[in-house]
């Protein structure tokens, strides 16, 4: 499985924008998916994972309630649509897959990566 996520762009504060993760490959049904994000300066972090039946979501405290995961295993694509978007949330964006795994919050969990999209939130 080979990842790419798009969907980034420039938003101002208390908007919305969607990003998509879209993998290549006939196993895509068989990968937990997670979202991570990385702002200049600071560490990466789990955002959002989705398990590979779609049916455990997992997010973090920070953006509960505005952020969503949601997958389409039809079309090999996993979103995050992101809601009420605050200046913090800038960062690159990135989707990352594991096989068959629990969907946990640490990056060395998975194994497949894709490239960063870039999310700027402005105030």
């Amino acid at each position: 499985v080979q990842l790419q996520a798009c969907g980034g762009g420039l938003v101002q504060a208390g908007g919305s924008l969607r990003v998509t993760c879209a993998a290549s490959g006939r196993t895509f049904s068989t990968y937990t998916v997670a979202w991570f994000r990385q702002a200049p300066g600071k560490e990466r972090e789990f955002v959002a994972g989705i398990s590979w039946s779609g049916g455990t979501l997992y997010y973090a405290d920070s953006v509960k309630g505005r952020f969503s995961i949601s997958r389409d295993n039809a079309k090999n694509t996993v979103y995050l649509q992101m809601n009420s978007l605050k200046p913090e949330d800038a960062a690159v964006y990135y989707c990352a897959a594991a096989a068959w795994a629990p969907v946990l919050r640490s990056q060395d969990a998975y194994n497949v990566w894709g490239q960063g999209t870039q999310v700027t939130v402005s105030s």
